[in-house]
């Protein structure tokens, strides 16, 4: 009797299934009424955790930040529909910057969704660039203006520790050309989706750097 095929194995590279993810999540919000649903969101952000820990130590602190925020949104997708729900909420009560909030979370996330758009924009741009240098960029971009200067000098010294570019292209099972299609995916799909994050913020009139750093609640 042959061994039975697992149903939950995914034949696509890491870096595939999350551009698959976000531009069917994409698709979704030029399909609808200006909202998005909160589980879809969730499901295509678990994805990128693997992204994070191919990085090694030195996005440590955005990996753990990140996956916690993750499971926090997925869970409160069983009450809020939306990611508008989310805000509405919070806004409603008085509870948008307080720590531990699912709107904080939803900032956060957003936040690791734009360090990887980031990091892979840097990464395409030149094959001169070491993925230090590429990474280094990108958190400068990013998160070094809310993170501290202990936490920026905690990074700065891991950054010494990432794979080389060749490294990292074995971890997501890419090579020089498919690597390129992949991220570029990304970048294009998550895109859209970071700016209707930015935007409900915004209509809310809520500011967008009030809550970023990763090590604050």
């Amino acid at each position: 009797m042959g061994e039975e095929e697992d149903p939950f194995e995914d034949a696509r590279s890491p870096l595939s299934a999350i551009a698959d993810a976000f531009e069917e999540l994409a698709r979704s919000l030029d399909s609808i009424s200006g909202d998005l649903r909160l589980f879809d969101f969730c499901k295509a952000c678990s994805l990128v955790s693997v992204l994070f820990n191919c990085l090694g130590i030195a996005f440590k602190f955005a990996e753990l930040e990140y996956v916690h925020k993750v499971r926090e949104l997925s869970e409160a997708s069983k009450k809020y529909d939306t990611l508008r729900g989310v805000i509405d909420y919070d806004v409603g009560h008085n509870t948008v910057k307080q720590p531990g909030s699912l709107s904080r979370n939803l900032r956060r996330v957003r936040q690791g969704l734009d360090l990887i758009r980031a990091l892979f924009e840097q990464f395409l741009s030149s094959n001169a660039l070491s993925l230090r240098e590429a990474a280094t960029t990108a958190y400068a971009e990013v998160c070094a203006p809310y993170h501290t200067w202990a936490i920026r000098t905690a990074v700065g010294a891991g950054m010494y520790a990432l794979p080389t570019r060749e490294q990292l292209l074995v971890k997501l099972n890419e090579n020089h050309d498919t690597v390129q299609k992949q991220m570029e995916r990304y970048i294009a799909a998550s895109g859209p989706i970071i700016q209707y994050i930015d935007k409900l913020y915004i209509s809310k009139h809520v500011s967008l750097d009030c809550y970023i750093d990763f090590v604050s609640g």
